[in-house]
């Protein structure tokens, strides 16, 4: 038994179960019938859809995840500074720190979502 729950074996086990429920699935698929340019265009209430391909910037989302991991690399450091004296005085220090980083954080996030 502990064989089969050993992380390797149990993930070729699972591979195998999903290759046969997708191919059952399959056989139990309607054939699919060739339809025409009509039926497969877009449709948008009655108007002509538009055929360029939309491009989401991401710039925006990079900056907030920069901000997400050093924000949450300071709550590391913070959680395993300790009780000793020269982790109090760190933590100290970081808090003001970590206090600023919010406050610009806090600045450049509604300059961001107003831009």
């Amino acid at each position: 038994m502990t064989l089969l729950s050993s992380p390797p074996i149990a993930f070729m086990i699972y591979i195998g179960l999903v290759a046969l429920l997708y191919l059952f699935g399959r056989l139990m698929a309607p054939i699919a019938k060739p339809h025409n340019s009509i039926k497969s265009s877009l449709y948008a209430g009655g108007e002509v859809a538009s055929t360029k391909k939309a491009a989401p910037g991401y710039r925006r989302f990079f900056i907030v995840a920069l901000f997400f991991a050093v924000l949450h690399l300071a709550a590391l450091v913070l959680a395993t500074a300790g009780l000793t004296a020269g982790g109090i005085v760190i933590g100290a220090n970081l808090w003001v720190a970590v206090l600023i980083y919010l406050i610009g954080l806090t600045i450049t996030m509604v300059i961001i979502f107003l831009s």
